[in-house]
């Protein structure tokens, strides 16, 4: 018993009548990682935020070293050495590096906060887990990867006895992912646990010493990594075996639809000089490392980014979009890569989530139809096939997965013709990717033109016709899918570095 820092013995959550969490055990050994798999609303969140205070649980017990604990808040877990990288980072982004490293905790010298402490604390910490970061920089100024680190940093900084850390590389380069991997293994020989969630199964193989999976809220599997394989974590998350990661990409694209020529941005990070041509039912992939300008080209197709020089030219119609409202209007549709930040409204409803991109469709006479409303919710709803128990749920209280079916949906409302996606399936489960798979295929067959973004090499390879990839900010090449690889689009991407 020495060795375990962590057992949950019997824990149960429900939210009104939807029971999240179902009798769950699970045993965390000192300087072990476990992983936590399983499809969106599965309750893998929802047990991490019962042991981490921010959820009071409902039944059974949680035990760190042998002591019962029952956390009030999360400040009492972190004083505690309980720490939690969330998926969806809350960071005070105005503010330096520092500061959010020492919020709610920041040293004083005479009654006055000690910033000279802070800095030479923040640079130590920086140093020991050999991260090269600034103390002084400005939350904003970072790339959301390197808001991620700083984020690990801090979980670190409390000394803390176990670390949750939920999607951790959902926007790390693969560099970055390597430089967590060795972090992680550090503290690991230094007797810091870690339960670690995601649904990237490589890592999951690649870092952990145990598996848990959690299907509707019960656990289903608790293995050894050595002892389990791929197809048998897929089968306990879903109920069943999926034989394919990807479905047929069988659509044919038709005539030229979407032409890019010599697009230049006006404002930093500066994109330059990019042409392509992308058709009409095309599934038309953008690849490149983090940085290298992918999410900054669809902002500018979009109109959220100001274009210095080139055109944008569709179905023969040169257009300039002055805004986003523009390129709505032009059917146009953009999936944000941060959700949370400015892809949804996070204090309001499914239903209104889901109308907001179009409500003069959900008019009678000239005013709102709360009818019209809640019909084009459930429709998404069933569409998407979101975990739920009505459209008036908040948005706030679903999987981050479910989130995202919910946002794709809004933009299925309005029947785009150009459809871009920055990252759709980030945080998302297996079972729930493959269904978003479908959905982009269906599209492309219904003569959608579809750029997707994704960091994923596998992902970008399985769902794809062609694959444009960036590298520091410019194209550095176009290729079939069918007749390309991962070493290929690697070379690519390291073109102009």
């Amino acid at each position: 018993m020495d060795d375990i820092v962590l057992e949950i013995k019997h824990l149960s959550k429900a939210f009104a009548k939807n029971k999240v969490l179902d009798g769950i055990n699970l045993t965390v050994k000192k300087g072990s990682v476990v992983g936590l798999m399983g499809e969106n609303g599965a309750g893998k969140s929802t047990m991490m935020k019962c042991l981490f205070g921010i959820y009071a649980k409902d039944e059974g017990q949680i035990s760190l070293e042998n002591r019962p604990i029952n956390f009030k808040n999360p400040k009492e877990a972190l004083e505690s050495g309980v720490a939690m990288v969330h998926q969806e980072l809350n960071q005070c982004l105005d503010r330096t590096v520092a500061d959010n490293l020492f919020l709610g905790r920041y040293p004083t010298k005479a009654g006055v906060v000690d910033e000279a402490r802070m800095l030479t604390e923040s640079n130590k910490l920086f140093a020991s887990l050999n991260m090269n970061v600034n103390p002084r920089t400005i939350m904003r100024t970072m790339s959301v990867s390197q808001r991620q680190m700083v984020e690990i940093a801090k979980a670190v900084s409390y000394d803390a006895k176990i670390i949750v850390l939920d999607e951790p590389t959902s926007s790390l380069t693969e560099r970055e992912v390597s430089k967590l991997f060795s972090i992680v293994n550090d503290l690991k020989a230094k007797g810091v646990s870690f339960v670690y969630i995601s649904h990237k199964m490589d890592e999951i193989f690649q870092i952990c010493d145990e598996i848990a999976v959690l299907r509707d809220g019960k656990m289903i599997l608790t293995k050894p990594t050595k002892e389990t394989d791929m197809n048998e974590l897929i089968a306990a998350m879903v109920g069943r075996s999926l034989d394919k990661r990807f479905p047929d990409v069988d659509n044919v694209p038709g005539e030229d639809f979407l032409e890019v020529r010599k697009l230049t941005t006006k404002f930093d990070p500066v994109i330059e000089d990019i042409s392509f041509t992308v058709r009409k039912g095309e599934i038309f992939g953008l690849y490149g490392l983090v940085g290298a300008g992918r999410s900054e080209l669809l902002e500018s197709l979009f109109g959220i980014r100001t274009i210095a020089s080139g055109e944008i030219v569709v179905g023969g119609k040169k257009l300039r979009f002055r805004n986003s409202k523009d390129a709505m209007e032009h059917s146009f549709a953009l999936v944000t890569e941060e959700r949370k930040l400015n892809g949804m409204f996070g204090k309001d409803t499914i239903k209104f989530n889901t109308v907001i991109t179009n409500l003069e469709s959900y008019k009678t006479f000239g005013i709102l139809s709360n009818h019209k409303m809640q019909e084009a919710a459930e429709r998404e709803i069933k569409v998407m096939h979101t975990k739920c128990v009505s459209a008036d749920e908040l948005i706030s209280s679903l999987s981050g997965g479910n989130q995202q079916k919910v946002i794709i949906g809004k933009w299925l409302e309005r029947q785009p013709d150009v459809f871009l996606m920055d990252e759709p399936t980030r945080g998302i489960d297996v079972g729930a990717k493959y269904e978003i798979y479908q959905l982009i295929i269906n599209m492309a067959k219904q003569g959608k033109t579809i750029i997707v973004v994704s960091s994923e090499m596998p992902e970008i390879l399985g769902i794809t016709n062609r694959i444009a990839v960036m590298s520091n900010h410019k194209l550095a090449g176009i290729v079939n899918t069918k007749e390309t690889d991962q070493e290929a689009l690697l070379r690519l991407s390291a073109k102009y570095l």
